[in-house]
Formats: C-alpha cells, sequence, structure tokens
C-alpha cells in the first residue's frame, strides 16, 4: 500500500500551497478597504503608466514622450542620442543621466537603468502610500502563491502517475488509485481557476483604487490635445500603442551582435 504514502504527500502538497494561496488572497483583498483612496486624485502620465506597466512602462513612456519632442533621438538600430540636454522633470533627467555624459547609449541599458532610477522609486512610494499602487511585498505574495499551487498540481500529477506504475498497489476497495489523486489534483486546479478570476485584478501594479482611476483616465483626456492622448495610450497600453514604425522599432530592437556575443560566451 505505498501508494498511500504517494497520496498523502500528494495532499499536502496540494492543501498547503491552497491554504498559502488562500491567505495571500484576503491580504490582497484588504488594499480595497479604503473606499476614499484616490478620490479627487489626477493621474499624471507617469502615475498611469506606472499603475498599468510598472517601472518598465515608465521608462518606456518617458523615452517616447522626448522622442516626439525632438529631445532625443531614438535610432531603430537600438541608439539612444541626446538632442537637448536638459530635462524638463525628474524623469526625463533620470534618462539623460543614465545614458551619460557621452550623449549616446544603447536603448535596452538605457530602459533598464531608467525603470530602476530613484524618481521611479518614489514615484511607486507616493502611489503605493495614498493607495492607488500595490505594495511590492503584496505582489510579490499572492505571485508566489500561485506557483506554488501550478507546482503542486504538477507534483500531484507526479505522485499519481507514479502510484500507477508501481507494481501490486492496489487500492482496499473497488476505487481506483486515480480517483484518489485526482481529488487533490481537482483542488488545485480550482484554486488556480479561481484565482485567475478573482484574484489577477488585484496581483497587477495597481491597485483596485488605482484601476477604478486607470478605467476614467481616457474620458478625461480627451479634452487635452492630440499629444496628451497619444502618450496616455503608450502609458495605459505600452509600446504597442506607438503608431511610429520607426519609433516602435526603436524601442523593440534586440541587440543581435550582443546576443551573439553571450552565445559564444555561454558555450564556450
Amino acid at each position: 500500500m505505498f501508494w498511500v504514502l504517494l497520496l498523502l504527500l500528494a495532499w499536502a502538497a496540494a492543501g498547503v500551497s491552497c491554504a498559502r494561496l488562500c491567505l495571500a488572497a484576503v491580504r490582497a483583498a484588504s488594499l480595497d478597504t479604503d473606499t476614499d483612496a484616490g478620490r479627487g486624485h489626477d493621474l499624471t502620465l507617469y502615475e498611469a503608466a506606472f499603475l498599468s506597466g510598472g517601472p518598465a512602462r515608465v521608462a518606456d513612456l518617458t523615452l517616447v514622450s522626448m522622442a516626439r519632442q525632438r529631445r532625443l533621438l531614438l535610432a531603430h538600430t537600438g541608439w539612444a542620442t541626446v538632442v537637448d540636454p536638459r530635462g524638463r522633470d525628474e524623469m526625463e533627467r533620470s534618462v539623460i543621466g543614465a545614458i551619460g555624459p557621452e550623449g549616446q547609449s544603447r536603448i535596452a541599458p538605457l530602459r533598464a537603468a531608467t525603470a530602476a532610477a530613484d524618481s521611479v522609486r518614489r514615484l511607486a512610494d507616493r502611489l503605493v502610500a495614498a493607495g492607488l499602487a500595490v505594495p511590492d511585498g503584496a505582489r510579490t505574495t499572492v505571485a508566489g502563491a500561485l506557483r506554488q499551487v501550478q507546482a503542486a498540481a504538477a507534483a500531484v500529477l507526479v505522485l499519481g502517475a507514479a502510484a500507477l506504475l508501481l507494481p501490486g498497489q492496489t487500492p482496499g476497495s473497488d476505487v481506483p488509485v486515480a480517483v484518489w489523486f485526482l481529488l487533490p489534483l481537482i483542488l488545485t486546479l480550482s484554486c488556480l481557476a479561481i484565482a485567475r478570476i478573482e484574484v489577477h485584478p488585484s496581483t497587477r501594479w495597481a491597485s483596485p483604487a488605482g484601476q477604478r482611476l486607470l478605467g476614467t483616465l481616457a474620458r478625461h483626456s480627451d479634452a487635452s490635445g492630440d499629444d496628451r492622448t497619444y502618450l496616455t495610450s503608450v502609458a495605459v497600453r505600452g509600446i504597442r500603442a506607438i503608431g511610429e514604425p520607426e519609433l516602435r522599432a526603436a524601442l523593440t530592437h534586440r541587440d543581435r551582435d550582443r546576443d551573439r556575443d553571450s552565445a559564444w560566451r555561454e558555450a564556450h
């Protein structure tokens, strides 16, 4: 009856992981207890970008904004060149500082450096304090719990398969071994299905209050001019909202030479 031990391991993995996910979901749901959060707050474009896509989206928005104003040249070859070294706000100054004194930089490391800048961290702290952004701890806790449930589901399948393949492992009743392992599998899959519907909206960068503000952003920006509407679309949707093919190519460019060098180093 060695299969019973495997069944107990399957139930333990399923029960612990699902319990952790439920606790993480409850903590995430508590972020929406303040119904006044964000009331009367008008999102800036940088705030909208962070709530929609995090630090990387803020970096993309800053680069696109500077490029459209002809103060930064983004080439389709993957290079960024400073045209106007005077940043108009702290985000733009972070971009110029990340490029360095030579006035030219690869776009990929520039985006990474801008996303990790102090100005973006301060923006995140302000949004969290206002109840509009999900604290980093809550976001990573839910994501980790989801991964654990997924791993538990895979473990149940492996343990069930092992129990079926072991010779002479027959239950003491008419119920097949596979049915006993089906129960913890159903538990884990049910938790994942519920989490996809209920938990996922609360695990993004924006808290429920922040998501409500994002939903009204487009309506409030319609009267602000075409350029703001365009940048709002980039802030909310990312680089796929960029209409200029060359600018989009610059931000999606991959350094093929660097990729080849990395592959060569790994091979040797």
